[in-house]
């Protein structure tokens, strides 16, 4: 295999061609003069020629080394390139995420968590994707996005990287027996209808623990296709429902229809996070994501162990 100086070779014979004089040299590149010497030895050892001439007055470049130089300098200002341009790339964590997140829980996240993200990363485009939690994991392993915020994913190839909790309430509507009480218990709620969003989304799991625990009935009849749409089912008495706490803060706000509630006795919480390809060569970038994320989901009170009590 033919010789192959080292970078920090180059830089040796860069500083030697500049300044012409050893000791000028080594104290530029900050290593003992001897070093510098023998590291330059190595170098047209290996390649055959004689880079240098040494007389009692100068270091003089040869004609061969004069090439060799330039050579020198091209490679090293590429390298130089090449390190500014990883560095941008990790300020800018890869200038370009394409981000899912289910209808359930972005609206109500998003505008917390992008605004101080774009101003720590002004150069990050950010494109976000509306879609069914299944749906989304399944692009993230399929390539098409990149990660995804919201509830917590059971798709083994993907990472997560768990950012908050969310309290679930349950919704009843307002004239129902249990409307005007603060809190009721799960055993409250036996033989109670239980509406809930259809395949593909993580809170259809969180009804059927409730209705599993409480012998409520999970409805058979009616599969919501958002969370608004099984809000108004429940007004208007068809059953009850769960109700995750970021929308139930925004969507309920001066709400007279139905009323929502603590359920005493049910510890199960809505655990939400970032998750990823664990294969990814972008870890470092997601985890400076759910970094960030984390942040938001403190700032609205769902960090973790903030929902719990």
């Amino acid at each position: 295999m033919p010789y192959r100086p080292t970078l920090r070779q180059l830089e040796y014979v860069l500083a030697l061609a500049e300044c012409g004089h050893f000791g000028k040299a080594a104290r530029r590149c900050h290593v003992a003069q001897p070093t510098l010497s023998v590291q330059i030895g190595l170098v047209e050892d290996g390649l055959g020629v004689q880079l240098f001439e040494r007389t009692s007055a100068a270091v003089l470049t040869t004609p061969v080394g004069e090439r060799f130089v330039h050579g020198a300098r091209v490679t090293l200002a590429a390298m130089n390139d090449l390190m500014d341009a990883v560095a941008q790339d990790t300020r800018s964590l890869g200038g370009t995420v394409r981000l899912g997140t289910p209808p359930s829980f972005g609206p109500y996240f998003l505008p917390t968590f992008l605004p101080p993200l774009h101003r720590k990363y002004p150069d990050l485009k950010i494109y976000i994707v509306e879609d069914l939690p299944a749906a989304i994991e399944t692009a993230i392993a399929e390539g098409t996005l990149d990660c995804g915020v919201g509830p917590s994913c059971d798709e083994p190839s993907l990472a997560y990287i768990p950012i908050g909790t969310e309290r679930l309430y349950l919704g009843v509507p307002a004239d129902h027996r249990l409307a005007d009480r603060p809190a009721v218990a799960a055993a409250d709620i036996r033989g109670q209808r239980l509406l809930a969003l259809g395949s593909g989304h993580r809170l259809l799991e969180n009804v059927r623990h409730l209705a599993d625990v409480s012998g409520a009935v999970m409805v058979d009849d009616y599969v919501g296709t958002s969370l608004d749409a099984i809000r108004q089912m429940v007004s208007i008495g068809m059953g009850c429902s769960l109700f995750p706490e970021l929308y139930a803060r925004a969507e309920f706000r001066n709400a007279e229809d139905v009323r929502l509630l603590e359920i005493e006795g049910w510890a199960e919480r809505r655990s939400v996070g970032l998750y990823f390809r664990a294969t990814t060569g972008r870890r470092g970038h997601f985890e400076e994501l759910a970094a960030e994320a984390r942040r938001a989901a403190d700032a609205l009170a769902i960090g973790a162990g903030a929902g719990e009590g």
